[in-house]
């Protein structure tokens, strides 16, 4: 049950991108860059955090949902994305 995708590497590859986005905000703040900067590369973030959630959610849905082999199993998918989306949307 812990397989997200046949190519994760896709995955880290975006979570690294983001890993350097988060960077260059801790470099802007250090040279104390303009505060309109710092939030479009902030926004820049959040869409890209965005994306990658709603890219292991669809994986998520396709494969403990949709794809499940039996009701049991279907429900247990279903009930582990119940309680992540409380924790998400808090």
């Amino acid at each position: 049950m812990a397989h997200l995708s046949h190519d994760n590497s896709k995955l880290i590859a975006r979570l690294r991108r983001i890993k350097g986005q988060v960077e260059g905000v801790e470099r802007a703040l250090e040279a104390d860059a303009d505060c309109t900067e710092v939030l479009r590369q902030i926004a820049s973030i959040r869409g890209a955090m965005t994306g990658l959630t709603n890219e292991i959610f669809e994986e998520h849905l396709r494969n403990h949902i949709v794809g499940a082999t039996d009701d049991m199993a279907r429900e247990k998918g279903a009930e582990e994305m119940i309680q992540i989306l409380k924790s998400y949307l808090k």
